[in-house]
């Protein structure tokens, strides 16, 4: 991840971009130090703090139009980022420039998701591809399954809990 570095670039303090975020300066730290890898609510809160998108974090690549993403790239294990909450993601379209949405194949296990409540700015769209899980927005918890999509503000609070052993969805964030 590049945070690091565009931090450094806007000659900005561990202390002040985090304490934009709303988390300690130590967490920045092991963010950018690839101690841990956040969740994508944590990156989110990071690329605003930063004025960039999630992509700019993950990517060097700038391009414009179309980008196409064959099977090959997301079947990758290494194309992959592994969470602390205990889920993986895969995001798409990371070298496109100036989005206003950015999609991210999941995949999460039973057993090893841990339980955290995500907030951030946006929208949220989500559609389950295998599996089921249980997805709670604010305080309605829905199950959803294979065809099964969700669609709500990233600002309220939301979490996802596996039922099957194994949940794979696709989940588009406005940026």
């Amino acid at each position: 991840m590049k945070i690091r570095r565009i931090r450094k670039q806007q000659n900005r303090t561990l202390e002040e971009v985090s304490s934009l975020c709303g988390f300690t300066k130590s967490l920045l730290s092991k963010i950018e130090n690839g101690a841990t890898t956040p969740p994508i609510a944590t990156l989110m809160k990071i690329s605003e703090a930063l004025g960039v998108t999630v992509s700019d974090l993950l990517e060097d690549n700038k391009e414009s139009g179309t980008v196409f993403t064959q099977t090959d790239s997301y079947k990758d294990p290494d194309s992959w980022i592994k969470t602390e909450n205990g889920y993986s993601f895969y995001a798409f379209a990371t070298r496109r420039q100036d989005k206003i949405m950015q999609p991210y194949y999941f995949v999460a296990k039973k057993g090893e998701v841990k339980k955290h409540v995500l907030s951030h700015n946006g929208e949220e769209f989500l559609f389950v591809l295998e599996g089921q899980m249980k997805y709670r927005v604010g305080s309605i918890e829905y199950t959803l399954g294979p065809g099964d999509s969700i669609y709500f503000t990233s600002i309220e609070e939301h979490t996802l809990t596996p039922i099957s052993e194994e949940v794979k969805y696709l989940a588009v964030f406005s940026i």
